[in-house]
């Protein structure tokens, strides 16, 4: 029997504290009742190993908590949505990595989710290295991957049937022992395997070294697509590497970010864009560019155009090859005048599709990317004020159910089973 895929729709715990202060625990745990009853597949929050700056400014006063506590204090408070947390290898041992996950998702019986991420700074905050190489992280996170899940099976579910039998306990609860080039563990984990199964992972690798490792190893990809182009291309090239790898085409779920701004017309969602971004001087957002190509463009007019052979050499030292590869696409294709360049969404803050205008406009993008091939769901991020979001749960999600392009309810109570992987 086959079952019509539809939609998968996730998204990011955004909070607006409107003016509060602090960690904003009862408002994370609304947000997240407001996405179940909408019956989104899961809420995702990300992290950040350094104390970043701009996002403290962006954050106003809004407590960024370590992920994987606030998913536990949420899970307690929901149901059935899905709740993905987000763990580094880089900097975390996978036998710590593996009991927390397990843990956490027991607690939340079966509906959590790993965003495996190598991180792209932080290594200043754990030792007096410098942060490895792009190739070497994902090296790492390969082990690390590996060794998690080996532990994870070292302590089967069934052992809570044994009763106390000893000779049982030592038959199932074995060592792994492991001993590669980054890690050496012996095992068992101390905590038994949630009956759900394996935990569903998600990444986010652009460049080529992560999209070998997505397309390896990843139940969903979280994806910076600004545009249809960009989209359709890395789907179809991780589905390809999918293939190669001996997985089948099916098994890539690709979701990128949707930074929306909803209004009763085109012209408010766009006043709505206009004024999140407002903050952002002129100054900020050349240094932004800087950080994503290398590239300083200050001695140019606002109307001239930026050209390919303007740009630095493509083998330099980036923040994320991933936003310098869209960046570095858009003017080959573009040319695109200075003023144009720095009001590009990965420039500004967003590598995501941005989608901006009325509730049947954002779904008419939605379904345009779908249909065309350049994405299999998305993660929805909040943008604008109040009356934004409150269009997105009352307008756009029951148009994407009247399409059929998305389940009207539940059809199980894991993040598994919401995402497929137990048909």
């Amino acid at each position: 029997m086959t079952t019509k895929r539809h939609l998968i729709i996730g998204m990011h715990l955004a909070v607006n504290g409107e003016g509060k202060k602090g960690a904003l625990i009862d408002e994370h745990i609304a947000f997240a009742k407001r996405a179940e009853a909408a019956k989104l597949d899961f809420v995702f929050k990300a992290d950040y190993l350094i104390a970043h700056p701009e996002l403290i400014a962006k954050m106003k006063g809004t407590v960024g908590l370590d992920p994987s506590f606030l998913m536990a204090t949420v899970a307690r408070e929901t149901k059935q949505i899905g709740l993905v947390t987000t763990v580094s290898t880089s900097f975390n041992p996978p036998y710590i990595i593996a009991r927390q996950l397990q843990s956490l998702n027991w607690i939340s019986e079966g509906r959590l989710g790993w965003n495996l991420v190598t991180s792209i700074d932080g290594a200043s905050n754990f030792s007096n290295e410098l942060m490895p190489s792009s190739e070497e992280r994902y090296a790492k996170a390969t082990e690390c991957k590996d060794v998690v899940q080996r532990l994870w099976h070292s302590n089967p579910y069934e052992i809570l049937e044994v009763d106390g039998d000893l000779e049982k306990i030592k038959e199932l609860v074995k060592p792994i022992n492991h001993d590669g080039e980054y890690f050496h563990v012996k095992g068992p984990l101390n905590i038994p395997m949630q009956p759900a199964g394996d935990i569903p992972l998600f990444q986010a690798g652009a460049s080529d070294t992560g999209r070998q490792f997505a397309a390896a190893v990843s139940n969903a990809i979280f994806a910076a697509t600004p545009d249809i182009e960009v989209g359709i291309e890395l789907r179809n090239d991780l589905r390809k590497r999918a293939v190669e790898l001996g997985r089948s085409a099916d098994d890539i779920r690709l979701l990128p970010g949707l930074y929306f701004f909803i209004g009763d017309t085109y012209e408010e969602a766009l006043e709505m864009h206009r004024k999140a971004h407002e903050h952002l001087t002129i100054e900020r957002r050349y240094i932004a560019l800087e950080s994503v190509i290398g590239m300083d463009i200050r001695h140019l007019a606002l109307m001239d155009c930026v050209t390919a052979n303007m740009l630095p050499p493509e083998n330099q030292k980036v923040r994320s090859k991933t936003h310098a590869h869209l960046v570095r696409r858009y003017i080959i294709e573009n040319e695109p005048t200075v003023e144009e360049l720095l009001e590009r969404p990965e420039v500004i803050g967003s590598a995501h599709l941005v989608a901006i205008g009325t509730p049947q406009d954002i779904v008419n993008q939605i379904v345009n990317f779908y249909e065309k091939g350049a994405m299999d769901g998305f993660i929805a991020v909040p943008g604008g004020p109040a009356k934004s979001l409150d269009l997105f749960f009352s307008d756009v999600i029951p148009n994407l159910v009247e399409r059929g392009l998305f389940r009207a309810d539940y059809e199980g109570s894991t993040l598994r089973s919401h995402l497929g992987l137990d048909v």
